[in-house]
């Protein structure tokens, strides 16, 4: 980035106070944002006019009021696409680290190497062949979780709001479902991979929560608040759902003791908003970021412009 515009960036590797990062974009016009920065409202008000282009470093945009932003002039880009692949295997590792007590296997080794050693009824999981796998969001990153999770044994079904075509379909044995409450109360693991707008904010709501199956479980490495956490939080602790696989989760204001502990109980496992974190990943969010911004400032259609909802969003 540094040799094809002027550039001034946090190097700290932290997100930067609000007061700092309008600081920071004093005089540019271009702010290169990510998912820990608050763009809402007030911030783009406070920007100075300079300020031309917000492109977010990352898939994930509602950290950005894109309405408050649109509204005021101004483009916002992201960075979807490249995140397809790692986001994929995250989730299918996920739905085996949880059934094979994968965390709590890998915890219960003493350190001193003192270890009774196998018996056959230790550490015994539930087997994922066979088991029927529900997708919310058959987007890019729901189809790369499907053809993984066929090759396990996992039954497909999905739930999307455009249905796939038959050639897509037929190569994954999947089911459409234009239920999203009847395909939640047959399947054994439901996975989220929408994205997150006003429609699907707490698109598995308490309701849906309860009309799971019982022993059923939830994986999410999409956004948060795509899941009721406290309704989930409650039906694994009465015993409804064996548990839940989680990237991701609300952490505004620390954890939820209730969700760690729950954790601790080997009930839930907790990854660290890791599905992006390859090397290969972060390097195409970065190339991507330059395109958008190389487009833009050559007066040209960025690829991957995101609109409010109302105007749709464009993407590659």
């Amino acid at each position: 980035m540094a040799t094809l515009f002027e550039t001034r960036g946090n190097m700290t590797d932290s997100p930067l106070s609000t007061e700092a990062l309008l600081d920071g974009v004093s005089g540019a016009e271009v702010l290169v944002s990510s998912i820990n920065d608050r763009i809402d409202a007030d911030f783009i008000a406070s920007m100075p006019k300079s300020v031309r282009l917000i492109a977010q470093f990352g898939n994930g945009f509602d950290n950005i009021d894109v309405e408050a932003a649109y509204a005021a002039g101004l483009t916002v880009t992201n960075t979807p696409s490249v995140l397809t692949e790692d986001t994929a295997d995250m989730a299918v590792m996920l739905m085996l680290a949880l059934p094979r007590r994968l965390v709590e296997g890998a915890g219960v080794l003493p350190r001193d190497g003192a270890w009774a050693g196998w018996s056959p009824t230790w550490m015994l999981g539930r087997r994922l062949r066979g088991k029927a796998l529900g997708i919310v969001g058959m987007g890019r990153i729901g189809t790369a979780v499907a053809a993984r999770a066929r090759s396990f044994g996992l039954n497909i079904h999905y739930f999307s709001r455009n249905r796939r075509p038959p050639q897509v379909e037929e190569a994954l044995a999947a089911t459409f479902w234009d239920d999203l409450d009847a395909m939640i109360a047959t399947v054994d693991i439901v996975s989220l991979h929408t994205p997150l707008t006003r429609s699907t904010h707490h698109i598995l709501n308490a309701q849906r929560l309860a009309a799971m199956r019982q022993d059923a479980f939830v994986v999410n490495v999409s956004r948060p608040e795509l899941l009721d956490e406290e309704a989930l939080i409650g039906e694994i602790e009465r015993g409804h759902l064996s548990g839940a696989a989680l990237d991701v989760f609300e952490n505004r204001n620390g954890l939820n003791p209730r969700l760690l502990k729950l954790a601790r109980e080997h009930r839930v496992v907790l990854t660290a908003h890791m599905a992006s974190a390859t090397l290969e990943a972060r390097l195409e969010m970065g190339e991507t970021v330059i395109v958008n911004i190389r487009a833009f400032i050559d007066g040209a259609q960025p690829p991957h412009r995101v609109l409010p909802e109302s105007k749709g969003k464009l993407r590659s």
